[in-house]
């Protein structure tokens, strides 16, 4: 018998690189929107993502699923209650979110979702996208879901799909929609269109407040609050509210007779956070009574209908070869003066039409 001077032992087996129970990358199927809405209507805050996700894409080729989950989450929606946030950029909107939602979650125990639009870059076509990193603390709740949208673009600093996307947090059970805009020019317009409650965040102390009051805006706001109302501004935060409720009573009386109430907030300190949500409802209560509550919600479809339409137009002209080639011929002709831009835009649509 030959005795060798080492023996090697066979040892353990190595466990494989990858999850056997995964699969390879090919393996991995995307979910169906049956399962997607199956499963965001469970609560599954990865699904909801996933799904608007979805009814985000730009491809045509993800426009037949997400139609069908938005179709599916419809009846399941309009449960909860819609609130836009608006302000002058630093009135502190992504804080006061943090804390008033925090409230909404954890002592009075409700879910609630924040729809927070950041502004898409016209130099790069880029986002930041960073309103999760502004709410760390409200982000890590259970009860509540927080949603960066880039606005590609679209007119008004509001994510074109942020109306599906509360379709679908409300079949999520959702009970409070938070709807953040970029607090520039127009985007005060887009969500008003879209929410039940305008909330108005007002700063104090930076300079006159009678000059930063614009009618337009203050008209459509529904309740306002003036933030950073701690330490050294609480006496130039009671001045400014007010002088913003007499600059109020100058307006002339919404339909339903609502008369919007100016609330003092600090979101460092939660005070007056609790106030705001009971005015919230207060408002809400009052339009229901009156029966302007559906009657809003029903003009906001009809709107949303017809920005749809315009929407698919754009998407359907520019994806016509023909018509982006003769649309380059154009714009040449236009920028060296040899026609006007009316006259171009009649050739491009008469050659539409034909």
């Amino acid at each position: 018998m030959e005795y060798a001077a080492l023996s090697v032992e066979g040892g353990v087996e190595q466990p494989p690189t990858m999850n056997p129970k995964r699969g390879s990358a090919r393996s991995v199927r995307r979910q169906t929107p049956t399962e997607l809405v199956e499963l965001l209507t469970k609560g599954d805050p990865v699904a909801l993502g996933k799904a608007i996700t979805l009814i985000e894409s730009s491809s045509y080729r993800d426009r037949p699923a997400a139609k069908e989950v938005i179709e599916k989450c419809l009846p399941l929606s309009g449960n909860s209650i819609r609130v836009g946030i608006t302000g002058v950029p630093g009135v502190g909107k992504s804080t006061f979110i943090e804390a008033f939602g925090f409230y909404i979650a954890d002592q009075l125990n409700k879910k609630l979702a924040v729809l927070a639009i950041d502004p898409t870059s016209l130099i790069s076509g880029g986002s930041i996208l960073g309103d999760k990193s502004r709410m760390p603390k409200l982000s890590a709740h259970a009860n509540a879901f927080v949603r960066p949208s880039p606005t590609g673009g679209s007119l008004g600093g509001v994510a074109a799909k942020t109306r599906e996307a509360m379709i679908l947090c409300e079949a999520a059970g959702y009970e409070l929609m938070l709807i953040e805009t970029v607090g520039v020019g127009q985007s005060e317009l887009a969500v008003h269109s879209m929410v039940d409650c305008f909330l108005l965040l007002m700063l104090s102390g930076a300079g006159d407040e009678m000059q930063g009051i614009k009618r337009g805006i203050m008209e459509m706001a529904d309740i306002l609050a003036i933030t950073k109302v701690d330490g050294e501004n609480i006496n130039a935060s009671k001045v400014a509210a007010q002088r913003y409720r007499n600059a109020l009573h100058l307006f002339p009386p919404t339909a339903s007779k609502w008369s919007p109430s100016v609330l003092l907030t600090s979101s460092m300190s939660a005070f007056g956070i609790d106030e705001v949500w009971s005015e919230i409802i207060k408002f809400v209560e009052h339009e229901k009574a009156g029966h302007f509550f559906e009657k809003r919600r029903g003009n906001q479809s009809k709107q949303w209908l017809k920005q749809t339409i315009e929407t698919r137009i754009l998407e359907d002209f520019y994806r016509r070869p023909n018509l982006l080639h003769r649309l380059a011929f154009l714009e040449e002709r236009v920028a060296k003066g040899e026609i006007t831009v009316r006259s171009a835009s009649d050739a491009l649509f008469e050659e539409t039409n034909s």
